[in-house]
This record gives structure tokens, C-alpha cells and sequence, in this order.
């Protein structure tokens, strides 16, 4: 056993593991310094970001106080290292290097029978269909024990065990929900050809290539058109490019491909990439949303008209969208928003090759297991710094403004349950007033406002004079609304929950959160997202999150920021009196 207290981990016997962010500020004696008022000094530890960074390929943060941050390792977190190519000993090494305590026993076994068991059972194609096959016939023959498994089998013959073609992605449910991660060699129908050359120049006249990371990525998910490819996620920051990366994986494909997104200013964003960066003509592009339905062989739509029906007992009058052409390729943009009735018909398709691209894996409903064995696992990452120092996408500054509730709504706050205690406090008066100071320390910004509560944008809107653009809100008001941003003729615009995703805004460079869903970590990194396109003079991008003070409002802004400091984002946490303070002395951004 060894302990080396310069270390900055502590791993615990429940595969927690506490990673400490500062270390005390010593003399030339060791010992501890105080500042003037007695308070002991802290420096960053010297080896925290090497930590968050290690830590980040097969942990999961959950807290993220000041001084200690807490990860957690999971069956998905291991499964999606492995599936990047870490192994046992790879985690066991960086755990020893970090650790200042001897790593518990029990952790190291569960990583071991974790790792162990990716891959452990396979999928594979045979002349008679789809056969289950396993390095170990105990762990076939225990997984057979469970009813839900034995339901999807079609047929035992011998040690042999067939499945048929639907049955592919339930198995795989039902597998992975006992902790055995399925490796689907099954192999993928070829769909229909459709060449998808990419373009040398856009149609501005600019010159127009893959990024290096761009490139790695589509390889990493296609990797030569083999078995060992052809499904999975694809991680990657808002503004560093995802939707090319979906060009590309087309470019490699070259079939039929059916792109799924969020909304129709998305597919509207996804065609107009298409068009500029590849060489397909608008007629080979199609749009199937509310608007229009035109299915060609490159076809975009959306989850909320795919899920659309008449009444919860009707059939998804859509759904027969899917079967239409004959696709090589599904994308599934944002796909950590992936609704529930898109899982069931993505277990159905599991002989299409799919992609799905997102910032990140965080669902906030628990879901990562259904992304991992239906669209496949994280086959390609960068941690967000990484680009950032890279000049892909813009640094940002992030900041906590924490405002005061004022004494007759604080009386109100204590009287009202747990749910509302969080609307009183999202939408506190107080904050319309920090808002405006905001605006004011960047006189020349380009801003978006960005909240969850109808009222409270409304208030803004009218108090600021200022659009707003929300989920009611026409499409073609919202575009005339977001090409007005983009000439410069509107320098501010507030949106709803519609601005957490798929706007293309790249001169955008201040985001102010008034509000948000709770503790969402996805939700956070979506808006910070807004405004990481590269801006031109290399300035850097500004974020505010505006909470109540003591309130539930900061307690789950302390949850949201979660992603955002794995990724090595630091909040600065300021007081609303200092704004007061800037605004009093004259001084700006």
C-alpha cells in the first residue's frame, strides 16, 4: 500500500473518486500560509487539470463545489473508454498516478469485470441469419436465463442461438440492462448509392476543407466501411463543426442518407450546409416538416414531427418516413435529445448505419445506456479546451452574477413548495435590472438573453425594447429575426428554450441566462454553445448565468455547470453590487 499526499485524488470504495481543485499555499518551512484576516491561503493544485482531463474518459462528475470535485465511475462511463480504446490496466495506471490513498480493491474488480464484459457477447452474420455469439459460454448461457432475453431469440440449435433482423436492437436493450454490452458485428444492408461529393469551395468563394479533428472523427465512426464501424456518437463542442462531420460521414457513405434534428430552423441550417459545403443540387435535398414533405435521397426532418400523433393511442402517422427510401445512413443531430418513440424505431433499424452527433452524452433522463447500444458508442471526442487553445472555437469567459430576492417576494419564496420555490426565485424582478447592466458592460456586443419562463422574457423584451423569439413564434418571423442578428441590424436578441439548440449565429459573443429547466447539464452546454463560434478579431465570448442569491435558482446552477467544469470551464462568481459598483464608476467591460 502506498500514499503520496501531493497527489490530488481520493478513490472510494463506492467508485466515487474526490479530486481536489486546490492545495494549501505553504512557507519555506511547509507550513501553511494566511492571508491578512487569518484565513488559510489555497493555490490551484498543479495537477487538477491533468486530473479533470484523465478523469473525464471514464468518469462521470456530479459535484463541483469550490475545493472538491466529485466523479463517479458507471457501467456506461467504462463501456464508452473501452470503446475508445482505454483498457483495464489504462484506467488502473491513471487512477494510481492521481491517487494520493491505495485505490480500494473492489473498484479495480468492478472496472476489470466491466471492461471485460464489452464485447463479451457479439452479434454476428451468418448464412442461416443473425447468430449470438460469446468468449465465455457461461455468460451465454446466464444471460439466456433471463426471460427478457429468451423472448428475442428466434430459434436454439445446438450451442447455437439465432436471432432475426428486429430483434437486433430489443436484444440489445434488454442486454445492456443487465450489464452486458453487445458488440454488433451483424453488418449493415447496403441502402441505395447516392454519391455525396464534398466541395472545395463554398458558395461564397471561400476555400473550404475538413479540420484535422473533423477528419478523425468521420474516420473513427467509419472506419473503412467495416463491421467495426458504422454506428455510434460522435462529441464535439456547438461551433466546432458537428454538422460537417455529418457531411463528411455522407461524403464516406455515399448512400441515401436521413438526417433527424430538432426543429425546422435546423433543417433549414442542415440544407443550407449541404448545399454550401457538398455538391448535391436543391433538388436532391428534401424537406419533411410541417411545411413541406418531400422526400428525396437526402432527406431532413424532425423528432417532434416524426412523433407527432393524433391522440396518445393512434400510431406515429409518420413513422413510415424511416421506410420510404432505402437509407444507408441515419443521422441523428443533437441526439442527446433523442425522444422515446424515436428509441423504439431506431431499435427496429439497427441494419442502417447511424450517427449521432452531439455536444454532449449528458441525458438528463438517464437514457445514456439506450444511446450506447441502439445508436452506438462514443466513438470520437476533444475535450472543448482543446479546441479552444486550437482557435476552432472561441475562449469564453463564464460568470455567475448572484442577485438578491427582495423582502416581500423572499416572504413569498418561503411559503411555496420545492418546484415553485425554484420558478419565484428563476424569475426574480431583480434580475431585469442586472440584465441591463450586462448589456451595458458591452456596448458593442452581439447578445443573446436566454431563459425558460415565457413571463419573465416577456417583461425583458418589453422592458428592453428588444425581440423576442419563442416556440410560438413563426418560422419565418424567427429566420427574418436571425438573419437580422447575423447583418447586424438587431445587436440583441431573447429567445426561449428554442435558443438552447441549432442556431447559427456566429457573431454572437455575450449570452445572459435568466433561467433554465432545473439542474440541466446539457442545457448549460447548449447555451454556452451559442456563442464558441471563432469570432474574427480572436476576442473572447462572454457567458452569464443570472441567479437568486440562497435560492434553489443557484442551488441548480451549481448542478447545470457540472459538464462545463469537466470540460475545464470556471465560473466566476461575482455579486450583483458589483455591477451596481461599475455602473456608479463608469467602468465597462
Amino acid at each position: 500500500m502506498s500514499f503520496h499526499p501531493d497527489n490530488p485524488l481520493i478513490v472510494q470504495g463506492d467508485r466515487t473518486l474526490v479530486l481536489h481543485t486546490v492545495r494549501a499555499v505553504l512557507d519555506e518551512q511547509g507550513r501553511p500560509q494566511k492571508d491578512g484576516e487569518g484565513r488559510p491561503m489555497t493555490e490551484e493544485h498543479p495537477r487538477y487539470a491533468e486530473a479533470r482531463d484523465s478523469l473525464a474518459t471514464f468518469a462521470e462528475l456530479e459535484k463541483s463545489p469550490d475545493y472538491l470535485h466529485t466523479y463517479r465511475i458507471t457501467p456506461v462511463s467504462i463501456w464508452n473508454a473501452a470503446a475508445l480504446g482505454l483498457t483495464a490496466e489504462d484506467i488502473h495506471q491513471r487512477l494510481e498516478a492521481l491517487s494520493c490513498v491505495p485505490i480500494p480493491q473492489n473498484v479495480l474488480r468492478d472496472i476489470a469485470t466491466w471492461l471485460g464484459r464489452y464485447g463479451m457477447l457479439r452479434i454476428e452474420r451468418r448464412e442461416g441469419g443473425f447468430e449470438l455469439t460469446a468468449r465465455d459460454e457461461e455468460a451465454l448461457e446466464e444471460v439466456m436465463g433471463h426471460k427478457a432475453i429468451a423472448q428475442q431469440v428466434e430459434r436454439r440449435e445446438g450451442g447455437s442461438i439465432w436471432l432475426t433482423e428486429t430483434s437486433r436492437g430489443p436484444i440489445k436493450q434488454a442486454l445492456i440492462k443487465i450489464g452486458y454490452p453487445v458488440d454488433d458485428q451483424g453488418g449493415y444492408v447496403d441502402g441505395d448509392p447516392f454519391p455525396i461529393a464534398l466541395a472545395t469551395q463554398t458558395r461564397s468563394g471561400a476555400d473550404f476543407k475538413l479540420r484535422p479533428y473533423q477528419v478523425g472523427a468521420s474516420e473513427s465512426f467509419y472506419r473503412q466501411g467495416s463491421v467495426m464501424g458504422g454506428n455510434g456518437v460522435i462529441a464535439l463542442p456547438c461551433g466546432a463543426g458537428k454538422t460537417v462531420v455529418g457531411l463528411s460521414v455522407m461524403n464516406l457513405v455515399g448512400e441515401k442518407t436521413l438526417i433527424l434534428t430538432t426543429n425546422t430552423v435546423a433543417v433549414r441550417q442542415w440544407r443550407e450546409e449541404i448545399l454550401d459545403k457538398t455538391q448535391l443540387s436543391q433538388e436532391d435535398v428534401g424537406e419533411y416538416t410541417g411545411e413541406e414533405k418531400i422526400v428525396r435521397p437526402v432527406t431532413i426532418s424532425t423528432y417532434q414531427m416524426l412523433t407527432w400523433r393524433r391522440s396518445r393511442t393512434d400510431e406515429f402517422e409518420h413513422f413510415s418516413l424511416f421506410s420510404e427510401q432505402n437509407w444507408g445512413l441515419v443521422i441523428y443531430d443533437e441526439v442527446h435529445l433523442l425522444p422515446a418513440p424515436i428509441f423504439r424505431v431506431t431499435a427496429s433499424l439497427q441494419a442502417r448505419r447511424r450517427l449521432g452527433l452531439t455536444a454532449t452524452l449528458v441525458r438528463e433522463d438517464g437514457k445514456e445506456d439506450e444511446v450506447f447500444c441502439l445508436i452506438g458508442p462514443k466513438r470520437y471526442d476533444v475535450p472543448w479546451k482543446v479546441l479552444e487553445a486550437q482557435g476552432f472555437i472561441a475562449a469564453a469567459r463564464c460568470t455567475e452574477v448572484r442577485v438578491p430576492l427582495s423582502t416581500s417576494l423572499r416572504s413569498t419564496y418561503l411559503t411555496v413548495d420545492a418546484r415553485k420555490k425554484f420558478r419565484v426565485a428563476s424569475e426574480n424582478p431583480e434580475k431585469v435590472r442586472v440584465v441591463e447592466q450586462l448589456i451595458g458592460r458591452h456596448p458593442e456586443g452581439r447578445i443573446l438573453i436566454i431563459g425558460q419562463y415565457i413571463d419573465q422574457l416577456k417583461q425583458l423584451a418589453r422592458h428592453l425594447g428588444v425581440p423576442l423569439i419563442t416556440g410560438k413564434t413563426p418560422n419565418v418571423e424567427r429566420q427574418r429575426l436571425y438573419d437580422a442578428f447575423r447583418q447586424g441590424e438587431e445587436r440583441i436578441l431573447i429567445v426561449s428554450k428554442v435558443g438552447n439548440f441549432a442556431i447559427d449565429l456566429p457573431d454572437a459573443n455575450v449570452a445572459i441566462q435568466v433561467s433554465g429547466t432545473f439542474g440541466s447539464r446539457q442545457e448549460e452546454a447548449q447555451r454556452l454553445g451559442r456563442i464558441l463560434r471563432p469570432k474574427s478579431d480572436g476576442s473572447a465570448a462572454a457567458f452569464y448565468a443570472v441567479v437568486t442569491l440562497g435560492s434553489r435558482d443557484q442551488e441548480f446552477a451549481q448542478k447545470r455547470q457540472l459538464f462545463l467544469t469537466e470540460q475545464g470551464y470556471s465560473y466566476e462568481i461575482i455579486d450583483a453590487s458589483e455591477l451596481d459598483n461599475e455602473v456608479k464608476s463608469g467602468v465597462g467591460a
